[in-house]
């Protein structure tokens, strides 16, 4: 049954509806006021609001206003005895899904209460998508269990506010920057703008340029037609450039031209496009030691280096690995899970506890998923985490890998440690061959010699 609510300073007019739509099955409640409207609206929902446009006090326009300003998901149908072209574009102008004007018939004020109630259906949905979408890029998302990931999502909450200013966060491979950078995003001002994350580690060197700033049409071979780079695709919103730390120099100049000048060219064209983008940058490389080293532009890294966040890998936050656990046994499980019953023995936290975590959050996360395959239902024993405990014995107290008397098919080996490396960094090669101490093309020719071979 939907409520409706009938806003008049005419009993009469009140009666009169009240008495029809009852008659309709819907449930009326009335207003004397527009002020009496607000206060109802403060503690009861409805499905649709009827309102008169002159009333005293508070007209139905400042109504409409009061209503768009509180973001109350509730559609407006405006009645009145003095119609007006003008009246009725301001009306909708301010939010009414409905005019209808005085002397009304059944019918048609009917047939707008339907109307309007699949309006307030869409209305409520969006504000629950809302809500969903604020919970999932909010801080108790992100689990800040630690006063070191508090610190960060504090330093991340201010610099939020600021829409324009370049962002650098640093960490380990899979310790939650994207994550980060989305929050940031999602609680600035360029909400409602594009979140773009580009890879910077993955886009080939001949495409880095079309990338980042477009190209026009005939600009190289294969360039059939113009395309937008993603500075203009993020056009409004936020751009985060990860593993900025593999981006070739010469592009590395023309991204300091951009967000110093905030102009752009694509590539093969001449035309200077003004672009109005916040640009996040992300690593998990040491930039200081890359400048030193000569792979990276000293003038660059001062200029994304504005408002610096480091998130601290796992192994240094030990206090979130189990809260970190559960969170991601609940996403594998069904929501009607039993609370009584513990998701993780202690058996289980111990192994948990003293895993050093190279892969971070994201390789937790994976050895959950993985656990709560093997368990079936919480909760998840030592004998689920067996893979992990056996992974930590087999490299023995002094951090290495122990060769026994039996052997070792050192080949078999290269493969496995080439597979974790890429579980553990989401399938970057870079990051993969960094925590393998190789470069990246010496990664990929070992990657094609092992597939060769096999």
């Amino acid at each position: 049954m939907a409520s409706i609510l009938i806003v008049d300073d005419e009993k009469k007019i009140r009666h009169i509806l009240g008495i029809m739509l009852t008659m309709k099955g819907y449930k009326v409640s009335e207003a004397g006021s527009g002020r009496e409207a607000l206060e109802l609206l403060e503690r009861h929902a409805f499905d649709v609001i009827i309102s008169d446009i002159r009333m005293p006090e508070m007209d139905g326009f400042q109504l409409l206003e009061n209503i768009r300003q509180m973001e109350i998901p509730v559609p407006v149908i405006v009645i009145t005895a003095f119609g007006t072209i003008e009246s009725a574009v301001k009306a909708m102008q301010k939010g009414a899904v409905d005019y209808i004007t005085k002397p009304f018939d059944e019918e048609k004020i009917i047939l707008a209460i339907e109307k309007a109630i699949g309006v307030s259906r869409i209305l409520k949905e969006n504000t629950e998508l809302k809500k969903e979408l604020k919970r999932l890029a909010s801080k108790d998302n992100i689990i800040c269990v630690s006063k070191a990931m508090h610190k960060v999502m504090d330093m991340a909450s201010r610099v939020a506010q600021k829409p324009d200013t370049t962002v650098l966060i640093t960490g380990e491979s899979g310790t939650g920057k994207e994550i980060v950078a989305r929050f940031i995003h999602e609680h600035s001002p360029r909400a409602k703008g594009k979140f773009v994350a580009v890879n910077c580690a993955a886009i080939t060197d001949t495409l880095v340029e079309s990338t980042l700033f477009g190209h026009e049409r005939g600009a190289f071979t294969g360039a059939e037609r113009s395309k937008q780079g993603v500075f203009e695709y993020a056009s409004g919103g936020t751009l985060l450039l990860d593993e900025i730390g593999d981006l070739p120099q010469e592009a590395q100049a023309k991204l300091l031209r951009a967000l110093q000048e905030k102009t752009i060219q694509r590539v093969g064209g001449n035309e200077t496009i003004t672009i109005d983008v916040r640009v996040i940058c992300a690593t998990n490389q040491n930039l200081e030691k890359l400048v030193e080293q000569g792979g990276f532009r000293e003038d660059l890294y001062y200029r994304i280096n504005v408002f610096p966040i480091h998130i601290p890998p796992l192994r240094e936050r030990k206090e979130a690995i189990i809260p970190l656990a559960e969170h991601f046994i609940r996403q594998f499980i069904d929501s009607d899970h039993d609370t009584d019953i513990p998701l993780l023995t202690q058996g289980a936290k111990k192994i948990l506890m003293g895993h050093s975590w190279p892969g971070n959050i994201r390789q937790l996360a994976n050895t959950m998923e993985r656990a709560i395959i093997l368990a079936g239902l919480p909760p998840v024993t030592a004998d689920h985490l067996a893979f992990l405990d056996n992974a930590m014995q087999a490299r023995g107290e002094s951090g290495q890998l122990q060769l026994d008397d039996t052997g070792i098919n050192l080949e078999e080996l290269e493969k496995d440690l080439i597979k974790q490396a890429l579980l553990l960094t989401g399938n970057n090669q870079s990051a993969a061959a960094r925590l393998l101490g190789l470069t990246r093309s010496k990664f990929r020719t070992r990657v094609k010699q092992l597939e060769e071979s096999s």
